[in-house]
């Protein structure tokens, strides 16, 4: 099959539904709309003490966009995955157009763990992440939380609760509360009728920025001793708002 319309994802996320397929090697996807969708609070993100002390430590470097192709494979590389190639290339193409992200976790050079998912106004919808070290995708999670927080995002989207997702603080709604929520925040950000267009001021609400977060670290660089650690910083994101 070929790859999915960026324009047709972009308007299927809109409504609530999301492609998948049956395996690695499957030749068709198809459309999903979960009667329960798992959401992460962004003001309610667990940050256990032993989470915080890896952050805050550095021990991994979390970057973001830097490696979406080999995250996306790598959450592909497993026993039982629902992406197959032409969801990856779906994906791959709107990375390219600016519209999907890759946060990544290194350790000593070696890519460790990730995650990967969609924006759309104000809302990010988490697709998959991975982990070959203890912690890494956990970080990688909380690193894509302190980023929504800093740009003003309202929503994220995780899809389905898993135990490792509802340990750091997601929740479970029904696809009618949810598909209010969605549509709430796309139209108060002017974002629901006209995607691929990701955020404009409407009504006194303030556009969702991806990149803001960046620019806290990089001010936060110039202050003296930890404070100016990203660990910190992310750990102070995070903190502020739990």
């Amino acid at each position: 099959m070929a790859a999915i319309d960026p324009d047709l994802l972009l308007r299927a996320y809109a409504i609530g539904v999301f492609p998948m397929s049956d395996g690695r090697e499957a030749k068709d996807v198809y459309w999903v709309e979960p009667r329960r969708r798992a959401i992460l609070p962004l003001d309610g993100f667990h940050l256990s003490r032993s989470l915080k002390k890896t952050i805050r430590s550095d021990r991994f470097t979390v970057t973001r966009d830097t490696a979406f192709a080999e995250v996306i494979r790598a959450c592909a590389e497993r026993d039982e995955t629902w992406i197959n190639p032409a969801i990856e290339q779906s994906y791959t193409t709107l990375h390219a157009l600016g519209q999907a992200h890759s946060i990544e976790t290194w350790f000593d050079g070696e890519l460790v763990g990730g995650l990967y998912g969609v924006r759309l106004g104000p809302a990010f919808f988490g697709e998959s992440m991975f982990s070959r070290a203890t912690d890494a995708s956990k970080v990688a999670l909380a690193w894509l939380v302190a980023r929504l927080i800093a740009g003003g995002y309202r929503l994220l989207d995780c899809q389905f609760m898993t135990d490792h997702l509802k340990s750091l603080g997601a929740i479970e709604v029904t696809q009618q509360r949810y598909l209010e929520m969605l549509t709430a925040e796309l139209e108060a950000a002017g974002s629901f009728d006209s995607p691929p267009v990701s955020s404009v001021r409407r009504g006194g609400v303030e556009e969702a920025d991806f990149g803001k977060l960046d620019r806290l670290l990089e001010d936060a660089a110039g202050a003296s001793g930890a404070a100016g650690a990203p660990g910190c910083v992310i750990a102070q994101l995070l903190t502020q708002t739990s």
